[in-house]
């Protein structure tokens, strides 16, 4: 199995995606992870309601958050990227209101939920950096809110796609390579769930993009053809390009 990752030698930490961090700082986050949980595809890292989550940092691979219906009907919140922050959205002591399922096989690092007390206490900063990755989650919600209740079906995929592209993208060791594009796991129905669209209307919405030009799908790798168009289409404020960040 391969060993756990000291925080100092973390390779997110030498992304340009990510904000540099003080040797205090990473030394009360190595004392407070606890080990590295490596799922595989499909694999559950926490179910709705319950009461005994931790707290992670998706390290590598992707995964998603979402809820489900009694009947089963299931709503993607947002997928989940490397240096994502997962679990505080459940409060102390209570069960977790969404559930957490990998994409890909994914590593973890683990934390214990009285760990948010002890950044905020020890390093207000990180407290601080918390609250921020928070309410950056909070935001790619509310984005896909706005393309769930106002957006058409085209614009709802063309802003899926440019912003998980631009999000996988920035977390590239090296530049891309013409024609290179990213890896990208969502299968169609994944798609379809966070966007509230049928398979059937999603499967129609990619090929009529394809069609235009827009992108393409080769082995497994989402490529951008024409991203100044797609971004239109999409209507989004800016470019899409993540901001740097803090990581946990």
């Amino acid at each position: 199995m391969k060993a756990a990752t000291p925080c100092t030698e973390c390779p997110l930490r030498a992304l340009p995606l990510f904000v540099p961090h003080t040797e205090a700082e990473l030394a009360l986050v190595q004392l407070l992870k606890r080990r590295e949980l490596v799922l595989g595809e499909g694999e559950t890292l926490i179910h709705e309601g319950q009461t005994d989550t931790r707290l992670f940092t998706l390290l590598e691979g992707w995964a998603y958050r979402f809820k489900t219906l009694s009947d089963g009907r299931r709503q993607i919140l947002n997928f989940l990227l490397a240096g994502d922050f997962i679990g505080v959205q459940q409060k102390m002591g209570d069960s977790a209101a969404h559930g957490v399922v990998t994409l890909t096989t994914a590593r973890f690092c683990v934390f214990d939920r009285d760990a948010l007390w002890e950044l905020h206490r020890d390093q207000p900063t990180m407290g601080f950096n918390v609250t921020w990755l928070t309410a950056h989650e909070e935001s790619l919600v509310d984005d896909n809110l706005l393309s769930i209740g106002r957006r058409s079906a085209e614009e709802r995929v063309a802003t899926s796609l440019i912003l998980l592209y631009k999000r996988a993208a920035a977390l590239r060791a090296h530049a891309e390579e013409p024609g290179e594009g990213v890896l990208f796991p969502p299968t169609q129905q994944h798609l379809a769930d966070a966007l509230g669209l049928s398979l059937a209307h999603t499967n129609k919405t990619l090929r009529k993009l394809q069609q235009r030009n827009l992108f393409r799908m080769v082995g497994g790798r989402l490529q951008l053809i024409d991203a100044s168009a797609l971004a239109q289409l999409a209507d989004l404020y800016g470019d899409g390009r993540p901001p740097a960040r803090p990581l946990v």
